[in-house]
């Protein structure tokens, strides 16, 4: 039996591993929707805490960081590095959300960051992201392709999100008509807005000119597909020298900042991804040498008022179903493929 949470629950999610810009979106949602004065919060697995950690962890009560990112894993924390509300993970999310409830008081919403497939929790607003460029892939299922589920389960999705580049005349898309063919299809695109800093571990990040201009800079990350963030880097007017690459949610060590340091030799600096900067801002790196790309997503106004309309209506006039229970082949497709 699903549980149902008291405040209203928006879940961010994808069918494909990686790369649909989740994390960024959460963030644009839960900020949106605070700005229409709703108390909210977001919460997530905390992919790569470890494993003695406990049941749920309040990362963030909306003014302090409360857990380190081998506590809450390095994308929880990213977020509480930027965003001004409570953030908590949990395996089960309905524990991370009661006890943000126990300890803050009373939510108006929680946005669930990579819940699409986290179907144990009944949620009000199911929304699907995909990347307009990537697309499915081969469409096959794991291990054999990217796909979590098959495609029929975006069947689920109150609104699905195609998030791309700009939307240029006769940019190629790779959007199967599944998708494409969603009765809500709204667009979105991901986009440099900042460089941040190293503050300290439990500071925030202030933001800094996108201006490099000139220096000749190392990137450094640990992305499942880090193409995107090499794209975004070439089109910033650096000098890009080096490039190291790590696994996704990489773990940094010494070794591992000895190697970045030797690849800067000669004055370069380093740019990075904000949840790899989680990690890496504990090292000691010569002084404005560290930065982290800040991305931002924007949406076309009309595509936004839709998403958050629809949002705040559904507060207004909750229904008392998952869209999967709404649909009963897209129940069926999930519960044979589901995760």
């Amino acid at each position: 039996m699903k549980r149902r949470a008291r405040p209203l629950v928006v879940s961010v999610g994808n069918l494909t591993l990686g790369g649909n810009s989740k994390t960024p979106f959460t963030l644009f949602l839960a900020s949106r929707l605070r700005m229409r004065g709703l108390r909210v919060a977001i919460v997530s697995r905390g992919w790569g805490r470890a494993p003695s950690a406990e049941r749920a962890t309040l990362v963030c009560d909306g003014e302090r960081l409360l857990a380190a990112p081998d506590e809450a894993g390095d994308e929880a924390v990213m977020m509480a590095k930027s965003f001004a509300g409570p953030i908590a993970v949990a395996r089960r999310r309905i524990d991370g959300i009661e006890l943000i409830e126990g300890r803050l008081g009373p939510l108006d919403a929680v946005v669930l960051d990579d819940a699409f497939q986290h179907v144990r929790l009944r949620r009000d607003v199911d929304l699907l992201l995909m990347n307009t460029a990537r697309g499915v892939g081969n469409g096959w299922l794991l291990p054999a392709g990217p796909m979590r589920e098959p495609l029929l389960a975006a069947r689920r999705a109150d609104a699905v999100i195609a998030i791309g580049e700009t939307r240029a005349e006769g940019a190629a898309e790779a959007i199967p008509s599944a998708i494409a063919e969603h009765p809500r299809l709204l667009r979105a695109a991901l986009r440099p807005r900042a460089l941040v800093s190293p503050a300290g571990a439990a500071a925030r990040w202030s933001e800094t000119s996108l201006s490099l201009m000139g220096r000749r800079v190392v990137a450094v990350s640990g992305l499942a597909d880090a193409r995107d963030f090499y794209r975004m880097l070439r089109e910033m007017d650096i000098d890009l020298v080096g490039v190291l690459e790590y696994p996704d949610h990489h773990v940094y060590t010494a070794a591992d900042w000895h190697s970045i340091v030797a690849a800067g030799r000669g004055g370069a600096a380093f740019i990075t991804t904000e949840k790899d900067l989680v990690k890496l801002e504990r090292f000691p790196f010569e002084r404005d040498s560290l930065y982290a790309l800040r991305l931002e997503v924007v949406m076309d106004l009309d595509d936004e008022i839709r998403l958050v309309e629809m949002i705040v209506a559904e507060r207004a006039h909750p229904h008392d179903a998952v869209s999967g229970d709404r649909d009963p082949q897209a129940k069926e497709a999930l519960g044979k493929h589901g995760r």
